[in-house]
């Protein structure tokens, strides 16, 4: 298995300002959250894990990438604060189809899939919301690869 960086000759590097969803909904997803403390470089998830659910970066760093059978980057982002990670495999109830590792002194929050199913279904506007930060993730992967 190739040793590289996940940022390190992406086969493809996504736009970071696909994740970054409404601050609306951000504060609505806030108040179901819970604090990840991340004192020192912090996983949040694996690629190839069940997802649980979802995080929030507030503040600081978080690096994404998908890496080949073969360790091979495939796929490459740094987030931006306002970004909501985990969502497809969240949503799917699939495996997180990414990693990502949140640098030293991040701010992140996770919403379990329940709590997101949740605020989903007692809120239309939410919901759409939602499916907005999905659908911008969907288009930057396919916007990627032009």
């Amino acid at each position: 298995m190739k040793n590289s960086s996940p940022l390190e000759s992406p086969y493809v590097q996504l736009d970071p300002a696909a994740f970054v969803a409404d601050p609306q909904l951000i504060r609505a997803l806030d108040a179901r959250s819970t604090t990840v403390p991340c004192g020192s470089e912090r996983p949040l998830f694996r690629q190839g894990e069940p997802a649980v659910g979802i995080f929030i970066l507030h503040k600081g760093v978080v690096t994404l990438s998908s890496m080949s059978q073969d360790g091979h980057s495939l796929l490459a982002a740094q987030a931006k604060p306002g970004s909501i990670l985990g969502l497809p495999g969240t949503i799917s109830n699939e495996p997180y189809s990414m990693s990502a590792t949140a640098a030293a002194g991040a701010e992140v929050c996770f919403v379990s899939r329940d709590d997101l199913t949740a605020l989903m279904q007692a809120d239309p506007v939410m919901s759409i919301k939602t499916l907005q930060v999905l659908a911008a993730e969907v288009r930057s992967a396919r916007n990627a690869f032009h």
